[in-house]
């Protein structure tokens, strides 16, 4: 139950700063999604940085990784642990597998946007 309490409290700030960095103005002038992309990014830059850190160093508090890697990162973006877990399959030996949760994620994914859109 700790665990839970742990991974929502990490969502909740992850999920106001992504909040917060959507109100910030930029002079958009594509329709390229900079600030979501920039989210995404981040995302990706930060649980890297404490999965290599909590490899590494086996006294870093596992509620404190659970905190971040779930809770924080994942309301942040999910993209960051999508683009972790296709690098471990990369890593362990199984690229076809990586291919084919890239390919299935991206058009699933966009595919439930089109079919949400469309039976709305």
């Amino acid at each position: 139950m700790l665990n839970a309490i742990v991974v929502g409290l990490g969502g909740f700030v992850g999920a106001i700063c992504r909040y917060l960095i959507g109100l910030i103005q930029v002079n958009e002038v594509t329709t390229f999604p900079i600030k979501t992309f920039l989210i995404n990014v981040i995302g990706c830059i930060v649980i890297g940085i404490i999965t290599v850190a909590a490899t590494k160093n086996s006294s870093i508090n596992p509620q404190l990784v659970l905190f971040l890697k779930v809770g924080v990162c994942g309301g942040f973006t999910t993209f960051s642990t999508f683009a972790l877990e296709t690098a471990d399959m990369i890593k362990a030996g199984n690229p076809l597998m990586a291919f084919i949760y890239v390919l299935g994620s991206v058009l699933i994914g966009v595919g439930v946007i089109f079919a949400v859109e469309y039976l709305s």
